[in-house]
């Protein structure tokens, strides 16, 4: 009896030529930085220890990157690997990193657990609930050891990670505007750095929500959250539309899940805008609304003098018939509360033209109006549909019209938003 010693055929050593070729070419693809170079567009990079990572300082002590990436990702991401040499080197025992992906993840202990995570969507905005626990824990970081900074990512490292560092310079003392405009300079070369109208909107409205005490020092400001507003919505509106006869809509608001940070969509409503038809009025559709008065310490009185009545909204007036207007009236009103997207598309199943993003709570009156610069991800199919006065409106109902939703005597409106 002897040994058998087979011959490795021509199959079984080309398998193996091409696993070591295909091996080669991925550890130079993710050595070399020419992809991710590519990959990060007008992104600013720092060159440190010898690597070219998309990473940029916002200030002193806040840090903005793409994603710390593993495997395949790393050849048009930050490898993991340089991000921790680099930041080991630059301030060991002094970094925390606070993730806002919610579509990826990695080990904490890579970078010795100091990570937190605040999720929410791709091109989209978080409930201001999440900015302000996000605020308060990167003030509290910071504020524990002057050594120490914020190390702020989503995955591409802009338009998340900008809306959460503005939201923290802001917190700071910074005008909303000013935020914007240092994000910009600091993390892109072709100063267009939070570029989504709604993550915009989003530092508006945190903006609207800090209050500075008189005080001198380290003193952060008070967080005056709204209470959770329900808004009823009645009509949706299109005006100048051209080429297209319809157009699709879907309503949804973040819904609050207990033990869990994430919000995610759900949907309230669906429907299709339509033509109006000259001559056509429902019997049920109101031609006015009421407002109320701003000022009332209730909230609940309807103003009868004249200036109060807000947006006439009349189906058979002349004007809507100049333009292609496209309309969806509500049979039944769909009531919305706190943060809600309305997505439009160009068919019931894909073909997104654009969309928007608000919190009820910062409606004024009973009318939220936006134009073409206000739309988020406005493509080549949103543009060629709309015309050069193109405008779309949600008609909403009085604020709270059966009185506020927060019980008296009750100041937990943290956990209501």
């Amino acid at each position: 009896m002897g040994l058998k010693f087979s011959k490795q055929g021509p199959g079984k050593a080309g398998n193996t030529s091409l696993f070591h070729a295909q091996h080669s070419l991925l550890k130079y693809l993710t050595q070399s930085s020419y992809i991710r170079t590519w990959v990060s567009k007008h992104r600013r990079r720092m060159l440190v220890g010898g690597y070219d990572l998309d990473m940029s300082y916002i200030t002193d002590r806040v840090l903005a990157m793409s994603f710390p990436a593993e495997r395949m990702r790393a050849m048009y991401r930050n490898p993991l690997w340089q991000v921790k040499s680099v930041l080991d080197m630059r301030h060991q025992g002094h970094y925390k990193i606070f993730n806002l992906c919610i579509e990826e993840s990695y080990d904490p202990s890579h970078f010795h657990g100091r990570v937190e995570r605040y999720p929410f969507d791709d091109n989209h905005v978080p409930p201001l609930q999440m900015v302000k626990l996000f605020c308060e824990s990167v003030h509290s970081w910071l504020s524990s050891d002057p050594k120490n900074i914020a190390v702020i990512h989503c995955m591409a490292g802009k338009g998340r990670t900008g809306l959460m560092v503005c939201a923290y310079l802001v917190y700071t003392g910074m005008l909303a505007e000013e935020a914007l405009q240092l994000y910009a300079l600091k993390r892109t070369t072709n100063n267009e750095g939070v570029s989504i109208p709604s993550q915009r909107r989003y530092v508006g409205y945190w903006a609207n929500v800090l209050c500075f005490p008189r005080l001198i020092g380290n003193v952060p400001p008070e967080v005056n959250l709204p209470p959770a507003c329900s808004r009823e919505l009645r009509q949706i509106r299109l005006y100048d539309i051209v080429d297209t006869a319809s157009v699709f809509f879907v309503v949804s608001e973040l819904q609050k899940i207990p033990d869990q940070l994430y919000r995610p969509p759900v949907e309230v409503s669906k429907g299709c805008c339509r033509p109006i038809k000259k001559g056509y009025q429902r019997n049920n559709s109101p031609r006015y609304f009421i407002s109320f008065v701003e000022d009332d310490e209730q909230g609940t009185k309807p103003a009868v003098e004249e200036p109060h009545v807000v947006a006439q909204m009349d189906t058979e007036s002349s004007m809507l018939y100049k333009k292609t207007c496209l309309d969806y009236y509500f049979d039944k009103p769909i009531r919305l509360t706190g943060d809600v997207r309305a997505i439009f598309y160009e068919k019931m199943f894909g073909g997104r033209l654009f969309y928007a993003c608000f919190n009820t709570a910062f409606i004024k009156n009973s009318l939220l109006q936006f134009s073409l610069r206000d739309l988020d991800k406005v493509g080549n199919k949103g543009r060629a549909i709309c015309g050069s006065e193109f405008c779309l409106e949600l008609l909403f109902g009085p604020a709270n019209p059966s009185g506020s939703l927060v019980p008296e005597g009750d100041n937990s409106r943290d956990e209501l938003f």
